[in-house]
């Protein structure tokens, strides 16, 4: 009997400790299984001298992690013969002791070490380690993004599947609303059901940021179901469902709130305390009317006076001489590429930050300098990250100058048609085009003035480290004016890329881009230009080529190398030749704006397209559209006419 007491007492012990044991076996596990590493191709300038820096700017950071989970260290090394840089971000989950987050830390700073390039980073479920030469902390998506799925289906698949969509979709809706952009929570459903499920971004972007990279994150885990857990990486953010726990109930957040507002209830101090500073700012606004009213009658400022119109702050100014020295006299050595408006040239500046600094071919005229002061300083408050930042300008005499972040990789067209033309992946590709029409998005609809580029083609967008888009040139960009649907003005696109309509009648609106954009997304696609007399007859002019294809029903032959092409999937590649083609539909009304286009890249639902019509083709040595009528071909000509006369 005593023994048989014995056991029962350590029966009931052991049921009382169980689950103390598996909270605290949670909450003691640095969870350092790794998902994805990578390392960068390019070499540092001084693989010793980079080697020390990274060294010392991980030692720094592991050291500064704990207690809040998160760190970056910038170091920079000069030395006689080379400068280098090292950008380092670590963070951990919100739900990781300091201990466990620092031991993970170490092991991805161990990964790191063992990469040789100028670039690394590792994703694990507990922790996560970038550096880069460059600053990449406002980066939230790249090629790196992917779904890493379990091998074992969930006991009730079916049931499983909706109740861990329903979570996916509410974390991904409620996160980025959240303080330090975390959320975990516990969802049971039918049968017995439960999912576990937790999301995070990178605390260094922004909440628009995080929505969008958890939304590519949301649809690559949901190819994950009905397996019984899965993730999604990305550069900015983390997303995962498990049917057994893999965090503490404590770290469990109510998002009724944050699903509906996006903020949560104010208490009642806040509604004083709101009381108080919304009479101030009221007596405040009363004030503001009152001398509004005495300056109501003043001139209207005219739409050309963009200085005027917006308070802008003006681009940085740099030192001709500087820059002379920085390019080592504008050497032809230093040239990246020649425009319409000038020559670009690689500089390396004092503290060794290399930018590229195009030299412009301006008029004299006291308009020319005027038109080039306002539209610069409008140029240098865009910011977006599929957009090339203008760091500043440059005025000695007649000389005009603009200085901007440097692309390491170049622009897309040397990728595609270059003679050190590289194999891009489904995903890089994909990515490019995505990066491209977010940038167009932005200028057309998100910044303060609707900004049309004009002159979108492939070399206009360049590659960074992890060839994210990034449009150039905004000296053709001009106003669209809020009461006229349409600008009437001179020609300044380039032949292949250009909309009939802006082409053939000077009309401009914000759909000329996205007619360009079809277009560059056919490059991609193909790897083939726009126009390359090179080519057999029915292949040189690529609208042509692709549309006769389409017609066929052959139209997946565009796509350059599909049976090498890593990642190549047919459904995907189809969505968006379709897409493409409805941006260069003929008619303006038939063509998507960008931020649709950006929905539609990112929706994984089965959307209604609109079967495309035939686009306005040029006419090539008597090559004609099965389908096209006698109204067709003779508009086709005038258009082609109207090309070859510019």
């Amino acid at each position: 009997m005593a023994g048989r007491g014995w056991q029962v007492e350590n029966s009931v012990r052991f049921i009382i400790l169980f689950p103390m044991l598996i909270i605290a076996s949670i909450r003691a596990d640095p969870e350092t299984r790794l998902l994805y590493n990578s390392c960068g191709s390019n070499p540092p300038n001084n693989a010793t001298l980079f080697k020390q820096i990274l060294n010392t700017a991980l030692e720094s950071v592991v050291k500064e992690v704990a207690p809040s989970g998160f760190a970056t260290k910038d170091e920079q090394a000069a030395s006689d013969t080379t400068t280098d840089s090292v950008y380092v971000l670590v963070q951990c989950r919100n739900d990781k002791s300091p201990a466990d987050c620092v031991d993970c830390i170490k092991v991805a700073g161990e990964q790191a070490r063992n990469c040789s390039g100028v670039s690394g980073k590792a994703y694990y479920d507990g922790c996560y380690l970038r550096y880069e030469s460059t600053d990449f902390y406002d980066t939230y998506t790249d090629a790196t993004h992917r779904p890493v799925c379990g091998t074992l289906d969930a006991a009730d698949s079916t049931s499983f599947s909706a109740t861990g969509r329903s979570l996916i979709t509410d974390l991904c809706t409620a996160t980025p609303r959240i303080k330090d952009y975390f959320a975990a929570q516990t969802r049971q459903g039918p049968f017995n059901t439960t999912v576990y499920g937790l999301a995070f971004c990178l605390r260094s972007i922004q909440e628009a940021s995080c929505k969008d990279c958890l939304s590519i994150a949301r649809d690559n885990i949901n190819k994950c179901f009905p397996l019984s857990d899965g993730r999604a990486v990305d550069a900015g953010c983390y997303l995962r469902y498990d049917s057994k726990p893999f965090f503490p109930s404590n770290a469990t957040i109510d998002l009724t709130h944050f699903l509906h507002t996006g903020k949560k209830k104010a208490s009642s101090k806040v509604w004083i305390i709101s009381g108080v500073v919304g009479g101030v700012f009221l007596l405040g606004l009363l004030t503001f009317l009152h001398v509004f009213r005495k300056q109501i009658m003043r001139p209207e400022q005219t739409q050309g006076d963009i200085e005027g119109a917006t308070e802008l702050r003006g681009p940085e100014d740099f030192d001709f001489k500087i820059l002379k020295k920085a390019t080592n006299h504008f050497d032809q050595a230093n040239k990246l590429g020649q425009g319409g408006f000038g020559e670009v040239f690689k500089a390396t500046l004092q503290n060794g930050k290399v930018v590229a600094v195009k030299k412009l071919t301006l008029g004299h005229s006291p308009r020319a300098i005027s038109e080039f002061e306002s539209e610069v300083k409008l140029i240098s408050n865009v910011h977006h990250r599929n957009l090339v930042r203008l760091l500043g300008c440059c005025r000695q005499g007649h000389e005009r100058l603009l200085i901007y972040a440097y692309m390491p990789n170049g622009s897309l067209d040397r990728i595609l048609f270059g003679k050190n033309k590289r194999l891009l992946s489904w995903k890089e590709r994909f990515n490019i085009i995505l990066g491209t029409a977010r940038g167009l998005a932005y200028l057309h609809e998100e910044f303060h003035v609707c900004i049309i580029h004009r002159d979108i083609k492939s070399s206009n967008i360049l590659l960074d480290d992890n060839f994210e888009a990034k449009i150039a040139d905004f000296g053709l960009a001009r106003l669209l004016p809020n009461d006229r649907t349409h600008v009437s003005t001179r020609f300044a696109g380039t032949l292949g890329y250009t909309a009939p309509e802006y082409a053939g009648q000077g009309k401009l609106t914000e759909k000329a881009d996205t007619y360009s954009f079809g277009v560059v997304v056919l490059e991609i696609l193909s790897g083939r230009k726009s126009i390359d007399l090179k080519q057999p007859p029915h292949m040189q002019y690529l609208l042509q080529w692709v549309w006769s294809l389409y017609e066929d029903n052959k139209v997946l032959e565009i796509v350059e190398s599909e049976k090498e092409m890593e990642g190549y999937n047919e459904e995907e590649v189809l969505r968006v030749i379709n897409l493409a083609l409805q941006c260069i539909q003929a008619s303006v009304t038939h063509r998507p704006s960008m931020s649709e286009v950006v929905t539609r890249l990112l929706s994984t639902d089965e959307i209604d397209f609109q079967k495309p019509l035939q686009p306005t083709l040029p006419v090539n040595m008597g090559y004609k559209s099965r389908q096209e009528s006698s109204t067709s071909s003779q508009s086709n000509a005038t258009f082609t006419e109207t090309l070859s006369a510019r």
